[in-house]
């Protein structure tokens, strides 16, 4: 855990997370929320820039197996063009996100990110989203000026890990996690409730994962099934889940930054504000070129597909978290206790 900010221990989030109440969990994760990170809910751009993957995820609505899927790869160009859209609206971060595409080797996102990083300079931060890599890889784009690294471990159940991945095990996934934060980059992961499988003990597991990797970033989603998956026609269970996790993060890691993910905002009309309400102080409007919005589809129901005034939408979240008594940042939202004086390479 982060030196000057402890976080619940093992037993008090184990206590929490089967006694109490949510209404009253909720309150605690905003409230530790306001002390740890103040009033401000930062702003990440997201730019999903290929849809293609080499993985094939039972739940994942862009796996490799998804024959009926328009696939798309944006041009560098394309994407050098909406980071300095980005820019216009003050948007401080940029989050690439994209599947495991081999066209996209680690040399090429190397020079995408410098492409970057020589147009924004040190104002804003890049962040990386696109799967295992390895440990050299991650230098090396920790080198070339990316700032963050996004690895999702979706599960702390080593057996559901590996029905769900087709065989990859969870252990080299929490590899490649340690592998981003040795290289020195500010390092995201997270998981999904509602998974078909999951126990509530293993939900609990998630939650004590992610603290005892002492993430600096936690996304945490519900799992929606995807008609053209596996899993399509699992049960979808409701939110509670999802703000709960969010609150129990919270108190579990006080520094971390916590997204109120689109999949919740998809899932109930206001669930990224719930989540808000619970202890999330990041959001990540998507200023992917509208045409190719619908086709990222990890899960089906995603909101702002059709956005076309991403500055008004920015805008317009400003009355809601007005009344949550937050504000929207457009500082770059580093982890507390990092600096770039934490790298390693």
């Amino acid at each position: 855990m982060k030196p000057n900010s402890p976080g619940a221990s093992r037993h008090q989030i184990r206590y929490h997370f089967f006694t109490t109440p949510t209404e009253e969990l909720v309150q605690r994760g905003f409230a530790t929320c306001q002390q740890t990170m103040g009033k401000s809910v930062l702003l990440r751009g997201l730019i999903e820039f290929t849809n293609h993957c080499n993985c094939n995820c039972l739940y994942c609505g862009i796996r490799r197996g998804n024959q009926a899927i328009r696939r798309y790869r944006l041009a560098e160009e394309e994407i050098l063009a909406l980071v300095a859209r980005g820019r216009e609206l003050q948007l401080s971060t940029f989050v690439l996100q994209g599947g495991e595409d081999p066209e996209w080797h680690t040399d090429r996102i190397c020079r995408l990110v410098e492409r970057i990083k020589a147009f924004t300079g040190p104002a804003a931060a890049v962040t990386l989203s696109c799967g295992n890599r390895t440990p050299a890889e991650y230098r090396s784009m920790a080198s070339a000026g990316a700032d963050r690294y996004l690895i999702r471990f979706e599960t702390s159940d080593p057996e559901l890990y590996a029905r769900l991945h087709y065989g990859q095990s969870l252990a080299e996934r929490l590899d490649a996690v340690r592998a981003v934060q040795a290289a020195g980059l500010q390092t995201g992961s997270g998981f999904m409730t509602g998974l078909p499988g999951q126990t509530p003990e293993t939900e609990l597991n998630n939650i004590q994962l992610s603290q005892e990797l002492e993430l600096d970033m936690v996304g945490v989603g519900p799992f929606i099934p995807h008609q053209q998956t596996p899993l399509a026609s699992s049960r979808q269970q409701g939110l509670e889940a999802t703000i709960r996790a969010t609150a129990l993060l919270r108190l579990a890691l006080p520094q971390a930054h916590l997204p109120a993910t689109t999949s919740a905002g998809s899932l109930a009309a206001d669930g990224r504000e719930q989540m808000i309400a619970a202890g999330a102080n990041v959001l990540m409007p998507n200023i992917t070129t509208k045409d190719f919005r619908k086709d990222y589809a990890l899960y089906p129901g995603k909101i702002c597909l059709d956005e076309t005034d991403i500055e008004g939408a920015v805008q317009g979240l400003v009355p809601t978290l007005a009344t949550l008594g937050k504000k929207l940042s457009f500082t770059r939202g580093d982890t507390p206790t990092w600096s770039s004086s934490n790298q390693q390479i």
